[in-house]
């Protein structure tokens, strides 16, 4: 039995239920006595911990919560979420940092018979104003001060029966008061204990089975690179079905003898929960197959967390596996024979992967790259990394590749927030760098080839846009007719306006997203992620933004590493200046960079090759409204924000 067959006929408690609710009610009964959470100590003024709800964890550690003990508070918490006034249907917001306490809001206001509606911490007061408003939010779960004051700030917008505050508020913080004060106003260790003293298991178990498996589960709001948010239905159905569907490919198989997702799972949660795969991956599926689920203190300490929490898998989008490769590289650059060493090492793993039959010496040369450099790699993400998962974006094939040859395999997958979100990833049997593996098993892929898109002359299978069909796939957008029509052809195939390629494999190669791809005014067509990845593993390139529309090549805006054109410098014995925006003019820099440019150009066709490029000192990122909160360009606003520099690039043209 092949393993596609065998995922079709697998069977196993996991794939049972229909309604969110029951998922995790049937899992926590399985794995009663399993660590289910993991939580850190000294982060968080965790209301949870002041009213006895929890023990504090001792601070830069963590401690654990089983299931048992989940499953109780989760179910408390519904009880004091129904004694606030929720009402089957209600749509409740949560302005929340991914944290323990969101996953058991999450499943709680669920368990209540609530709409889950999600908004990203970085929302400013407009869009905090919007992402309530347009669902018709009767109450907010906040985590903190900052952001209980920012929905305060727009209540009057707002048609609120209560804010819940997950932290206790400390005197000070301008905030303290409204908690005193303000009867619609409580922290969720009070709402905790409202649900103590009112739970009943019968009228629990009446709220679950009130439950359709086609009820509304969540509002998740796409992230917006373009025009005002839209709020994507899912059903509760939509999300079990995915939870399958994954648990399919990646669940303990009886075939299986490579690593799975299991109750002996462990992973570090630290994407925004508020985004679709995160809600999925790193939620759902974990709490539904029994695994322990760890919360990282922040992006920013997830090396240390890393090695405290020593997870199994992982989930993330690829600028995180970019960022983490750079860590690396510039610790071993921090003397010569480790730069030289890490350099040689990567060289190897590359040429391994790379060959069919690598022979004897080059057998010789990875094993002692693997014990010199790669296994120091694994160790420093805790040492038992079974495997990695890559979307919400597309991963460069060379840095994917090196994750693989440092035996940290990363499966990339593809999905959407209208698909909740999966809709293919690389199977651990058979990953295929350079694709996003095969569809999920029960759900349906055509391509739509009339839509203008790359050039297929290099293909091997069908180019065109991707339309799916399958339980996963929502039925539209909330109060958005016009838009949800649009979004499906006559005979129900939602079209995803991705360009991919279907190869002869049954795989999926992703080439670009349609209302991205540059048109030349040669008629030529011109996919921008391919050229911007090819620089993932650059060390002195950190992005690039690839512009061309209209225009008869392409070009680019260039944000170098500076920290690898330091070390450039250093080596080259080159004086550069330390103002950031007089070493981006710097000639010098921009010979090295061009020799970067020439390089990536030899991977490409010649209308595809940057021309010319300009050099920008600022990072895209979340804070300058660069980059959404899961870390994709917002192109638009790049565009928009660099017009003239731009401009300059086709002057003379």
């Amino acid at each position: 039995m092949t393993w596609r067959e065998a995922e079709v006929d697998f069977e196993d408690p996991v794939l049972g239920p229909d309604t969110l609710g029951r998922l995790f009610e049937a899992s926590a009964e399985r794995n009663a006595a399993d660590a289910a959470q993991r939580y850190k100590g000294g982060v968080y003024d965790r209301s949870l911990v002041t009213h006895d709800v929890l023990p504090a964890a001792p601070e830069g550690e963590f401690a654990e919560l089983r299931y048992a003990e989940m499953r109780d508070l989760v179910r408390r918490l519904a009880a004091g979420f129904r004694s606030l006034g929720i009402d089957p249907g209600d749509r409740i917001g949560i302005l929340s940092d991914t944290r323990m306490e969101w996953a058991q809001t999450d499943f709680a206001l669920l368990a209540a018979g609530a709409v889950t509606t999600t908004v990203y911490t970085s929302s400013s007061e407009s869009q905090v104003r919007y992402l309530l408003s347009d669902p018709g939010a009767t109450g907010v779960v906040v985590e903190n001060a900052e952001l209980l004051s920012r929905v305060l700030a727009v209540e009057d917008d707002l048609d609120l029966s209560f804010v819940v505050v997950i932290d206790d508020l400390p005197d000070g913080s301008g905030m303290a008061g409204v908690v005193r004060d303000r009867d619609d106003v409580v922290s969720l260790g009070t709402v905790h204990e409202r649900g103590r003293d009112a739970f009943d298991l019968d009228a629990y178990e009446s709220w679950l089975a009130a439950r359709d498996p086609d009820d509304l589960a969540s509002l998740i709001y796409t992230s917006g690179t373009t025009g005002q948010p839209k709020g994507v239905e899912l059903t509760h159905r939509n999300f079990c079905a995915n939870v399958s569907q994954c648990y399919r490919r990646f669940g303990p198989r009886p075939d299986r003898p490579t690593p799975a997702v299991s109750p002996a799972s462990t992973t570090l949660s630290f994407l925004p929960l508020a985004h679709v795969f995160e809600r999925l991956a790193g939620h759902f599926l974990m709490f539904a197959a029994g695994a322990t689920v760890a919360y990282a203190e922040s992006p920013d300490t997830l090396r240390e967390d890393f090695g405290l929490v020593r997870p199994t898998v992982g989930t993330s989008v690829p600028r995180v596996y970019e960022k983490l490769y750079d860590a690396v590289r510039s610790q071993a650059a921090e003397s010569p024979l480790g730069r030289r060493l890490f350099a040689w090492a990567v060289e190897v793993g590359r040429s391994h992967r790379a060959s069919d039959d690598p022979g004897p010496v080059l057998s010789a040369k990875f094993r002692l790259a693997d014990r010199l450099v790669f296994s120091r790699v694994r160790e420093a993400l805790g040492g038992r990394v079974e495997f990695l998962i890559s979307g919400g974006g597309s991963l460069s094939a060379d840095l994917c590749g090196l994750y693989h040859a440092m035996g940290l395999p990363i499966m990339e997958g593809y999905g959407l927030t209208e698909t909740a979100p999966v809709v293919a990833v690389n199977p651990p049997e058979e990953p295929k760098v350079g694709t996003i593996g095969p569809p999920l098993p029960g759900l349906e892929v055509d391509l739509d080839q009339t839509v203008a898109g790359v050039a297929d002359g290099a293909a091997e299978g069908d180019v065109g846009e991707l339309l799916v069909r399958g339980p996963n796939v929502s039925a539209g957008y909330w109060n958005r007719p016009d838009e949800t029509e649009a979004a499906f052809t006559d005979d129900g195939w939602f079209r995803t306006g991705d360009i991919v390629e279907l190869r002869p494999d049954g795989y999926l190669a992703f080439r670009e997203r349609a209302k991205q791809l540059l048109v030349l005014s040669t008629g030529k067509n011109v996919a921008p992620g391919p050229i911007e990845n090819a620089f993932a593993a650059s060390p002195v390139v950190e992005q690039c933004f690839v512009v061309g529309d209209g225009h008869k090549f392409v070009s680019a805006l260039i944000v170098p590493d500076f920290e690898g054109i330091s070390d450039w410098a250093d080596r080259a014995g080159v004086d550069l200046p330390d103002d950031p925006d007089a070493l981006v003019r710097d000639e010098r820099v921009r010979d090295r960079i061009q020799r970067e440019v020439d390089e990536v150009n030899e991977e490409f066709e010649s209308y595809e090759r940057i021309k010319r490029f300009r050099i920008v000192p600022e990072e895209f990122s979340e804070a300058n409204d660069t980059l959404t909160p899961t870390m994709k360009k917002k192109r638009r606003t790049i565009l928009d924000r660099y017009g003239a520099q731009i401009e300059m690039l086709y002057e003379d043209a």
